[in-house]
C-alpha cells in the first residue's frame, strides 16, 4: 500500500481523496484547522501548518509521495523531504517558481513563451515611477489567490491603490477571452491534455463564475493555445497536473497568464464531463499508473457556487432540492460548515451537447441555489 500525503485540506484535498478510494492507497492530510473539507475523508489527519518547515518534515516521515493542493507550503522542508527519498509531486523546484509570480514571469521569458509585457518592482514608490506603463494589472509578487493580491490600475489617479511589496506590473491586454488547458506529465515524461475551457469571472469578485468546456474559439487559436500549454508543462520539466490560464486577445494572439501546478478550479467538471477527471489523473501519476483518458464524455458547463452576499455564518443552503432535480446537473457541496460572502462552497456541473441547453441550466442554478449563513452582515 503506498502512503500519500495531502499538503492542505480544501475542496480539492476533499475531492481527491473521493478519487482515492479507486486506487491502493492510504492518505494522510495535514491542515490547521481539523473541520477543514478533507479531514473526514483522509485515512490520517495530521494538524499542523503547511508553512511551517517543522510540521512539513514530521508529516513527510514515512510517506511514500506528496503533493499539495495550494502553492503556499514550505518549499525548502519539500527540498529536504526531496533529499531523503519521498518523490513529491510536482517537483519542489517548480513550486518555488511557481508560487512567486516575478519568478513565474521570468520563467516564461526565459522559455520564449507569449506573455503579457511586465516589470518587476519592490515598492509603491518603483510604480509611481513606471505610471507610463499605465493601465496594468499590479500583482503581489507572493501570498495573492482566488482575486487577492491583484489590483488593476488604469491610470496615475490610481497608483495609491498599488501595492507596497515585490511585485509585478503587466501590461493590460485587451482580452477577448480567457481560457484554460490542463496538462497531465507523467515521471516517464508522456503526456495527457484536456480540451481547452472558456472561463467566465464575477467582475466583483475576480473568482471564476461560469465555465464551458470546449472553449468557443477557432481551431488555429485552439492550435496555439495547446502548443503554449504543452511548452509550459514541459518546460516545468515535473510530473504533476498543470492548469494553464491565458488570454485571447481581439487579434487571435493568445498570452500566458498564470500556471497552477495542481488540480484547479478550471478542472472541476472533468469529474463527470470526461473520461478521467483532473483528480483521477493525479493520482495515476502519483502512483506511476498510466495517464487517463483526457476526452470529453460530453460538453459541459460548471457554475461556481460561492457564499451569498450579506450572509455569514453557519452554512445554509436553500434551493438545492429544485438544483437536484435538474436531469444532468451533478452538484458538488465542500462541507464547509461556515459561510461568507463570495467563498467557494461548492460547485455544479451540468452535461449536454446543446450550448443553449448549458446556459439555460447554469443561470437556474444561479437564480435558485443560494448559500447564506445564519447572520446577516
Amino acid at each position: 500500500m503506498i502512503k500519500a500525503g495531502i499538503l492542505g485540506g480544501g475542496q480539492l484535498g476533499r475531492m481527491l481523496l473521493q478519487e482515492a478510494a479507486n486506487y491502493p492507497v492510504e492518505v494522510t492530510v495535514m491542515e490547521k484547522d481539523p473541520t477543514c473539507p478533507a479531514a473526514k475523508l483522509c485515512h490520517h489527519f495530521i494538524q499542523g501548518d503547511i508553512t511551517n518547515y517543522g510540521d512539513v518534515i514530521r508529516f513527510g516521515e514515512g510517506l511514500d509521495v506528496i503533493t499539495i493542493e495550494i502553492e503556499n507550503v514550505n518549499i525548502e522542508a519539500l527540498f529536504e523531504l526531496e533529499n531523503r527519498g519521498c518523490r513529491i509531486i510536482p517537483k519542489p523546484a517548480v513550486l518555488q517558481t511557481i508560487k512567486n509570480k516575478i519568478l513565474q514571469k521570468e520563467f516564461y521569458s526565459r522559455n520564449e513563451i507569449p506573455t503579457a509585457a511586465y516589470k518587476v518592482l519592490q515598492s509603491q514608490e518603483e510604480l509611481r515611477q513606471n505610471i507610463d506603463f499605465l493601465p496594468a494589472v499590479h500583482k503581489l509578487a507572493t501570498g495573492g489567490y482566488d482575486g487577492k493580491g491583484v489590483q488593476i490600475l488604469k491610470s496615475a489617479d490610481e497608483v495609491s491603490l498599488g501595492f507596497d511589496a515585490a511585485s509585478v506590473l503587466e501590461k493590460m491586454i485587451s482580452i477577448d477571452k480567457e481560457i484554460a488547458i490542463t496538462v497531465a506529465v507523467a515521471a516517464n515524461g508522456k503526456t495527457a491534455i484536456y480540451p481547452a475551457v472558456e472561463m467566465f469571472f464575477d467582475p466583483v469578485l475576480n473568482l471564476l463564475d461560469l465555465q464551458l468546456c470546449p472553449a468557443g474559439i477557432p481551431q488555429k487559436t485552439l492550435w496555439k493555445a495547446e502548443a503554449m500549454a504543452m511548452s509550459v508543462a514541459r518546460n516545468l520539466g515535473s510530473p504533476g497536473i498543470f492548469a494553464i490560464e491565458m488570454f485571447v486577445d481581439r487579434d487571435g494572439n493568445v498570452w500566458v497568464n498564470e500556471t497552477a501546478p495542481r488540480v484547479h478550479n478550471s478542472g472541476h467538471h472533468t469529474i463527470e464531463a470526461h473520461f478521467s477527471s483532473q483528480f483521477d489523473m493525479l493520482w495515476r501519476i502519483m502512483l506511476d499508473y498510466p495517464l487517463g483518458n483526457t476526452n470529453m464524455i460530453m460538453s459541459s458547463m460548471m457554475v461556481n457556487l460561492l457564499g451569498a452576499e450579506g450572509f455569514a455564518g453557519k452554512t445554509r443552503y436553500e434551493g438545492l432540492e429544485e438544483v437536484l432535480s435538474i436531469p444532468d446537473v451533478f452538484v458538488h457541496l465542500y462541507g464547509k460548515t461556515e459561510t461568507k460572502p463570495g467563498r467557494k462552497m461548492g460547485h455544479a456541473t451540468i452535461i449536454s451537447n446543446e450550448k443553449q441547453e448549458l446556459i439555460h441550466q447554469a443561470n437556474r442554478i444561479k437564480s435558485a441555489l443560494k448559500i447564506k449563513g445564519d447572520k446577516t452582515i
